[in-house]
Parts: C-alpha cells; structure tokens; sequence
C-alpha cells in the first residue's frame, strides 16, 4: 500500500521566528494570534510544489521551542488551540499535510513537572520523568542535580527507561494526531535509546497507521537506528554536508562517496534529504561560489529521498549560524504577511518550482539509485535509476565545458548539447536528462 509521505516534498517553517515571536515567553502576556500569518504561506508552498508542511515547535515553551513547558497547549506568543486547528484545517484543504515539531528527548527547565519533582524530593510521583541526583538523605526542598541536553541547563532530560516518559510521549502523540496532524519529526532522536521509540510507537501506529516519522539523527548508524526504533525515516545529515562541502572544494570525489552511502540506505528506508533547515548555516550563505546553488538544489531533487525545502531557502535568504546565545537567530528570521513582500532572489524560486515539478513528474525518484558515469574533481555524471525508469545529471564546477560519455533522450531542465552519446555541460552550468 502506497503512504502519503512516500512522495511527499516538504516545506519546512520554523514558526516562531517566521511569525516574529518574541524571544521569551511572558505568561503574563495576552495570547498573540499569530499563527494566521503562516497561514498566508501556504498557497506559497502550495505553488512552490510542496505536498506537507513542517513545522517547527508549535508547543509552549520558554524560549525557542525547544525548551517546552506544555506538551498540550499551543505556545501563546502562536495563537492558541483554535489558531492551530485553523492552520490545519487550511493546510488539508491545500492538500498539505502536516507534521509536527515533537521535543521529547527533554523539557525545559520552567515545566512544571520539573518543579514540582524538584520541590518534592526524592519520593515525589513526578521524580521518576527525569534523571534526577540526590544527595543522601535528601528530603523534599532539596535540590537535585539533572541531566541535561547537551550540557544545556535550561533542557532538562527525561529518563526514557521510565514507564510514566513512554506513556506520556505516546498521549502527546496521539493527542496531537487526533488534532488533525500527520506525522512527527522527532527532535534529538539521536539522544534517546531507539528502544525507547520501539516501545512508544507500536501504540501511535495502531491507531495511526498512516503517520509519518522522522528521526533527527546527525551521525552514526541511520539504518541500523531506523530498524531498532521503528521510525519511518532520518534526517540525512551525512548527504547535506556532501553537497555544500563537494561544491566548495570542487571535489565531487566527496559527493559521489556520499551517493554511494546513500544508495545503501535507499535499500531499507527513505531519508529526508535537505539542503537547509533550522539548526544549521543557509545554503544561500553556505556556499563559497553561489552560481553553484543550482547544483546543490539539483542533486536534492534528483536523488532518492523526501526532499525537504527550510522556507526562505526557495529565496536565496542568507543567514549564518553561529555557536553563541542567539546563534540561531540569522537562520530563523521573520517573515512578512506575503510572499510577494519577501526580497529575495525570483530566479532561486523560479528553479525550485522547475525542479520540484520535474520530482513530481518522476515519483519513483523517492527510491531511485543513483551511479556514476562520469567522475572527476569538478565534473560529475551521474544515472538516476529505478525499474524501467532512468534520468541523468550531470554537474559542471569548472570554468570550461564539460563533456561527458552519456545516452540522453532530452533536456528536461538546465542546459546542454547532445551529440549521440555525447553531452556538453557549459562552464559552471548543469542539466537533468531524460
């Protein structure tokens, strides 16, 4: 049976900075309906070629979202429930699904669970969510030491070898789910045992066969994680920084490796392959020689996968992400109320629309296989392949043109001339063959 998400392209929308949230959250401050402006984006994404939304933290949180204090409250500086429900109702109507933003590795250090274990002592019913240190003899009023995310005092960690955590993780789930949602992206999958998620979404699935989720893995075993967790899929952290890395070092040795793992993957599950989102550096601002943004692009949507586009990345938006509080705040800008009010690079958006149209006209990419034709530090060629389907690509960082060995039916976006079996690629140009 075919699922949605297996040829889903996604719009990735960090809310909270789309909407110009305010940095910290004031609990004494009125709700902000805010969430009808991201509204206005999604005949934007709708055009753009999009199938699904998704979205950043949504949840109430302290700061950036990711520190949440409310796993079932909308986040007030959004809007509230009825604001989120019309974001969905609007999105389905537009034929977008949505995914949600689940932060379940921690919680920040204001939930009220965390206080109220922390007040409580040792004996407390809520002691048992966290990883808590007691001093001995430690009675109510005492305070414990914690485990964190990543050194982060402000994000406590939740001991997911509780019971009461999968329990609570699987009620936000479904919860949400029942709230019209399609799937999960699961912040910081890497932090939590993948028996964990093993054990939480067999119950979710049950009632929710058709929800799509994906892990936020950044390094190590992504096949090995996505079979012992059950998730659908991972982030594709390892092809990401192949693409902007090759390009930069005119090294396309790096980007054909890269493929080469990939195509591994491809034999057990579908990555979501990007080239932006939230956490890291805009491609726009990433790359040394920005006439190489095409090639970037076109790999991302020729390759197997579910491509994934962070908004304002279709506008050539530059932004650079730096270790320091606030770091995140160039990647994660406000947005207007329209589209048509965004400055920023039409030709940029011109091509995504080409290239996302050209993945929508040739499904089968999601699980295609890519191998090389061509190989040299900056001319790459590549076939893209599933049965009885065939595509090329072929990428040109050099100054001169590029002529490759390759049979081709046609040039289906980019540019190029055919010769028989040969294909010239203009200096710095690309082109997507039939």
């Amino acid at each position: 049976m075919t699922t949605w998400h297996e040829h889903a392209i996604f719009w990735h929308a960090y809310p909270l900075g789309l909407v110009g949230a305010e940095p910290v959250l004031d609990p004494a401050a009125p709700v902000a309906h805010r969430l009808p402006r991201l509204a206005g984006w999604l005949d934007h994404a709708v055009e753009l070629g999009a199938s699904a939304l998704l979205l950043g933290p949504v949840f109430t949180s302290h700061s950036h979202g990711y520190d949440t204090v409310d796993h079932f409250t909308i986040d007030p500086r959004l809007g509230d429930r009825g604001d989120f429900d019309a974001l969905v109702a609007a999105a389905h109507e537009r034929g977008l699904k949505v995914v949600l933003d689940g932060v379940f590795n921690h919680v920040g250090s204001r939930h009220p669970a965390f206080l109220r274990a922390v007040d409580g002592g040792p004996d407390h019913p809520e002691a048992g969510l966290f990883r808590l240190t007691w001093p001995e003899g430690a009675t109510a009023g005492t305070r414990p030491g914690y485990a964190t995310f990543e050194g982060h005092e402000g994000l406590v960690a939740l001991d997911h070898d509780a019971d009461a955590v999968a329990e609570l993780v699987e009620e936000v789930m479904r919860y949400w789910l029942r709230a019209g949602a399609d799937g999960w992206r699961l912040d910081a999958a890497y932090a939590v045992p993948p028996s964990f998620w093993a054990k939480v979404l067999p119950a979710v699935r049950a009632e929710f066969p058709e929800a799509y989720v994906v892990g936020e893995v950044i390094h190590g075993d992504y096949a090995g994680f996505v079979a012992a967790s059950g998730v659908d899929a991972v982030t594709q952290y390892e092809l990401w920084k192949a693409i902007w890395s090759s390009l930069n070092d005119r090294n396309l040795y790096e980007l054909d490796h890269a493929l080469g793992r990939h195509n591994a993957l491809l034999e057990t599950f579908a990555p979501m392959t990007f080239v932006g989102n939230h956490d890291v550096t805009r491609i726009a601002s990433r790359l040394s020689d920005r006439g190489h943004l095409p090639h970037a692009l076109v790999v991302l949507f020729t390759v197997g996968g579910a491509p994934s586009v962070y908004a304002g990345d279709e506008y050539a938006l530059e932004g650079v992400k730096e270790e320091r509080l606030g770091g995140d705040d160039a990647v994660r800008p406000a947005f207007p109320d329209v589209p048509g009010q965004l400055a920023g690079d039409l030709e940029v958006l011109r091509l995504h629309r080409e290239l996302i149209s050209l993945r929508r006209r040739h499904p089968w990419l999601h699980r295609a296989r890519t191998a090389p034709l061509e190989l040299s530090n900056e001319i790459l060629a590549y076939e893209v392949t599933a049965p009885g389907e065939r595509l090329v690509v072929v990428l040109n960082l050099g100054d001169g043109e590029a002529e490759v060995g390759a049979r081709a039916g046609g040039v289906l976006a980019g540019g190029a001339d055919l010769d028989g079996d040969r294909v010239r690629v203009p200096g710095h140009g690309w082109a997507v063959l039939g």
